[in-house]
């Protein structure tokens, strides 16, 4: 990447994603999620393009370099999906993506619980954003996962 390359954030309501960007964010998760992790699992869950669920996506010119999608329910929002493409590694984009994705949880949905599923091994990088533990360590799809709360449960 060089000096002139240009990055930038959007918040996406599902309804505001083209054909491609879907196709784009798709293909990054099967191939992070899915091939490089080993780890075979329904990614397309039918939950993409339901209800007020958003998407972040910091692109780096023309391309997705980090991702993360919010899930609204009733109680909570759930940001999941959290991944920086391995073509951006090593640009510090982590921080930025749950900065970009905490934002939108504020602007949307002002008080709600935020959650998230986070691979354990990760659990000391979401601690450092404000996550606690909530749940024992836990099986998920054959990764080792703990379920995390922002601060009280509330921005």
């Amino acid at each position: 990447m060089t000096g002139s390359s240009s990055l930038h954030w959007q918040d996406y309501h599902h309804s505001e994603l083209s054909t491609a960007q879907l196709y784009a964010i798709l293909s990054l998760r099967s191939e992070v999620f899915v091939v490089e992790q080993t780890c075979v699992y329904q990614d397309i869950d039918g939950q993409d393009l339901t209800g007020e669920n958003r998407h972040i996506v910091a692109w780096l010119d023309g391309k997705i370099a980090a991702y993360a999608r919010i899930l609204r329910s009733d109680d909570e929002v759930a940001i999941g999906r959290v991944i920086v493409a391995p073509s951006a590694r090593g640009l510090k984009l982590g921080y930025q993506l749950m900065e970009q994705a905490l934002a939108a949880c504020q602007k949307h949905w002002p008080g709600a619980r935020v959650a998230i599923s986070a691979q354990a091994h990760l659990q000391g990088f979401y601690g450092r954003l404000g996550f606690v533990a909530y749940t024992e360590i836990y099986d998920e799809d054959g990764i080792a996962h703990v379920g995390m709360e922002l601060g009280g449960g509330s921005l």
